[in-house]
This record gives C-alpha cells, sequence and structure tokens, in this order.
C-alpha cells in the first residue's frame, strides 16, 4: 500500500468562506472521501488510480462543485505520494491538482 496525502486548500482570499460553509471530499477510483481543508490521506494499492478533488456546501450530499482531476500511476517504490489540490480564487473556479513535489 502507498499512502496518498492530498493538501487541498481554497484561494487565501476565499478561504474564511470556505471554512466557514463548505467541505471538500476527494475521491479515489470513484470512492468517496470526506476531506478537510489541510492534508488528507488516502492509502491505495498499486497500479493506475484516478484522483478527483471537489467541495460541497454544508448540508448537501451529492454536488460536485470546482471538481479537479488527476490520474496517477503507484508502483509501490515510493511510501508515500503527494498531491497538491489548490482552488481558484474566482466563483466557478476549479481546482488544479497536481500529483508530486510542485
Amino acid at each position: 500500500m502507498t499512502n496518498i496525502s492530498v493538501h487541498i486548500r481554497p484561494s487565501l482570499i476565499a478561504l474564511p468562506f470556505h471554512r466557514a460553509f463548505t467541505r471538500p471530499v476527494v475521491e479515489v477510483d470513484g470512492v468517496e472521501r470526506q476531506a478537510a481543508w489541510g492534508t488528507t490521506e488516502v492509502a491505495v494499492d498499486g497500479g493506475t488510480h484516478r484522483l478527483a478533488v471537489y467541495f460541497r456546501y454544508r448540508g448537501q450530499r451529492t454536488a460536485r462543485l470546482g471538481e479537479g482531476h488527476a490520474e496517477f500511476t503507484v508502483d509501490g517504490s515510493v511510501p508515500e505520494i503527494r498531491v497538491t489540490a489548490r482552488l481558484g480564487s474566482r466563483n466557478g473556479s476549479h481546482f488544479r491538482v497536481v500529483v508530486g513535489d510542485r
């Protein structure tokens, strides 16, 4: 198993709003996991995976707002893969998801 460390953050301008009214979600291969603004960790097996990061307003159960995607392959040679998901500052922005140390 390899650990994926997903650092999720909104723009600094929108940070107070998102912390108060929204919750991020991390989805790996179609399986949703509630996340937090900051770092969320997910363990995955080897192989190719599809990652999606989006947010929902509190109380919503199906919305996928600001959704961003990335695909990555796990070969077991590293114990952790770092992912950064940053949400833009404009209303309607999407997450920019980057796999690796960038």
